[in-house]
């Protein structure tokens, strides 16, 4: 443990996508310090297999599986119910999962996968567990995001990715919503214990990077040494969870452990209150199965 990092020993932590790449390595890391760690993961038997390998790693059994399809909005409520019913608070939220599908599907809801996911998920799961977020001294949210915003805007007009499907831009274009969900969030936050912050974790050898690249299959020799492992690329995540230094740090986005700054897209006022407000409605419990038209 650094000079930096403040002991997560009784800290509730919670990561979605816990199972592989990112998400199994920050898991791996928050245990080691000591934190109790919930893993939110699609698989059963993937979660249950990250469970047993983590607990020996780290020799901390404080680890919980949850079972939960972030995509779909059913199931982040009941997971939200599962877990109030099991903790009486969370101290850190790490919205981690991702998804990169080469082709335009829709989930059981009729939302386009990437959108439902990458930013409706963390979106609805993060308003949901507000109330036990509070409940903490110091809560900590943080958002997976990527450089891969830069290139981004939104046409809300087509979030739903009707007129034009080109898998690398809808990705790019969530990576942006992450970011303008944090500054958004931030900003309704102020006055309270509450941070929130979002992150590059650098280019990674993941699944998702090779979703990214259209290939399938392992890295060969030249792309493992071009790109970072997992572990790497949960550090800046683990910074934000337990170090001092950021110790009512709210509304920033990280890269190696810094403050860097975003794109000038993502600082928009107006398009950080309108994707608030039509993602609100988007999750609104009442909605019912969703259109795939916004208006």
């Amino acid at each position: 443990m650094t000079k930096t990092e403040k002991s997560m020993i009784g800290k509730i932590c919670l990561v979605t996508g816990a199972n592989a790449g990112i998400g199994y390595a920050i898991s791996l890391g928050l245990a080691k310090m000591g934190a109790s760690v919930v893993m939110v993961c699609r698989d059963k038997s993937r979660g249950e297999i990250a469970v047993t390998e983590i607990k020996e790693k780290s020799d901390n059994s404080s680890i919980s599986l949850f079972i939960a399809d972030l995509s779909l909005q059913n199931s982040i409520r009941q997971f939200v119910t599962d877990f109030n019913t099991k903790f009486e608070r969370l101290d850190i939220l790490i919205n981690n999962a991702g998804v990169i599908t080469q082709n335009r599907t829709l989930t059981k809801d009729g939302l386009e996968t990437q959108f439902a996911l990458n930013h409706l998920a963390p979106f609805l799961l993060t308003e949901l567990l507000l109330d036990s977020l509070k409940k903490s001294d110091s809560a900590r949210i943080i958002n997976i995001s990527s450089n891969a915003h830069q290139a981004a805007s939104i046409n809300f007009e087509d979030l739903q990715s009707e007129q034009t499907y080109k898998p690398k831009e809808v990705y790019q274009r969530t990576k942006l919503c992450n970011i303008l969900f944090t500054y958004e969030l931030a900003r309704q936050l102020q006055g309270t214990s509450l941070t929130a912050n979002c992150l590059h974790p650098g280019v990674i050898t993941t699944k998702l990077l090779q979703a990214y690249n259209g290939r399938k299959g392992g890295f060969n020799f030249i792309g493992k040494l071009l790109y970072n492992k997992p572990a790497k690329g949960a550090e800046t995540a683990l910074y934000l969870a337990s170090s001092s230094e950021v110790e009512g740090v709210s509304g920033k986005y990280f890269n190696n452990k810094k403050i860097v700054s975003s794109s000038k897209y993502s600082n928009d006022l107006t398009v950080a209150k309108e994707l608030w407000r039509v993602s609100k409605n988007l999750t609104r419990k009442e909605r019912g199965t969703a259109k795939n038209k916004l208006h």
